[in-house]
């Protein structure tokens, strides 16, 4: 693995082991506090941050590596191409961390860097995200072949990761959403492609009638950072959409998941984010040690 663009990238086996290598860094931190040595990771963030900036910069130093921040907002595009940046950031650091707008943007850094780039986020994929919550369902709900997530809101990056994610491990994962805010068809037709090896079921739905009994539910916020869409409209469209305790109970699930920040009232109540059922805090926790598995897997042939 050279890079890690978009979490469609990954096959089944390889999403496998990096969840094992993740649970392994996990229990045994000390184990690995060497590997970075003498490493300089670049963090080139289009989009502020507070759990991918903060947990790679803290999972980077477990590894005795060292990583440096650049606000790339007023930098590529509007000051240099993507392309140069990668360029030069390769010749003075050994991987590049990038959370931008545009899946373009990431692609256009891999193919002139020659060393690894991560997807730390961008407009299709969140695949760091998505490992941390395969990572803490496996953790906390068992086997993710046996498990059914379901996903309710905006079919964003985060919802298209969970579909490459859910395929690539067998976990049956259905997704309602508005008819206007349905996750990319070819990525959906990608992800029921790889299920069909695997014994994954992905489902899209409308309705939240429509649903089936699950483990898990799983929102995200309606306003994804960066898109521009009225937000009378927005609110218009999601208000059938809540996760409250009541849908909870009537979908029988066990465990409520959030990527965050979340807004209480909104996409979910207080009384289900806040309350025993939440997983927001284990995901949280295990996005270092999903992205110390990711960083320790680019430089393992090094």
């Amino acid at each position: 693995m050279h890079d890690l663009l978009a979490m469609r990238d990954l096959s089944s086996a390889q999403v496998t082991h990096l969840l094992e290598l993740a649970q392994t860094i996990k229990q045994r931190p000390s184990a690995w506090q060497q590997t970075l040595q003498g490493k300089s990771i670049a963090l080139l963030f289009e989009k502020p941050s507070l759990r991918t900036r903060a947990s790679f910069a803290a999972g980077i130093h477990r590894l005795g590596g060292h990583s440096i921040y650049l606000d790339a907002a007023q930098l590529m595009g509007v000051r240099e191409p993507a392309s140069d940046v990668g360029a030069n950031l390769a010749l003075w650091h050994d991987a590049i961390v990038a959370r931008v707008y545009a899946q373009a943007t990431l692609v256009e850094l891999a193919a002139a860097s020659d060393k690894p780039v991560v997807n730390a986020l961008s407009d299709e994929c969140h695949p760091c995200q998505a490992l941390a919550d395969l990572l803490t369902l496996k953790e906390h709900a068992g086997e993710l072949a046996d498990l059914t997530l379901t996903y309710i809101g905006d079919g964003n990056n985060v919802c298209q990761a969970l579909m490459a994610g859910a395929a690539a491990t067998g976990m049956n994962l259905q997704i309602v959403t508005p008819a206007d805010y349905q996750p990319n068809p070819a990525l959906v037709a990608l992800a029921q492609q790889q299920a069909q090896t695997t014994g994954s079921q992905i489902s899209l739905h409308t309705q939240i009638t429509e649903l089936q009994q699950t483990d898990a539910i799983y929102t995200d916020t309606w306003f994804s950072m960066g898109q521009q869409r009225d937000s009378n409209e927005v609110m218009h469209d999601f208000a059938s959409y809540q996760v409250n305790s009541a849908l909870m109970k009537q979908l029988g699930a066990r465990f409520f998941m959030h990527c965050l920040p979340a807004y209480r009232g909104r996409e979910v109540t207080a009384e289900v984010i806040d309350g025993p059922q939440s997983l927001v805090l284990h995901q949280a926790e295990n996005r270092l040690f999903a992205q110390n598995a990711i960083l320790v897997e680019l430089f393992a042939g090094a």
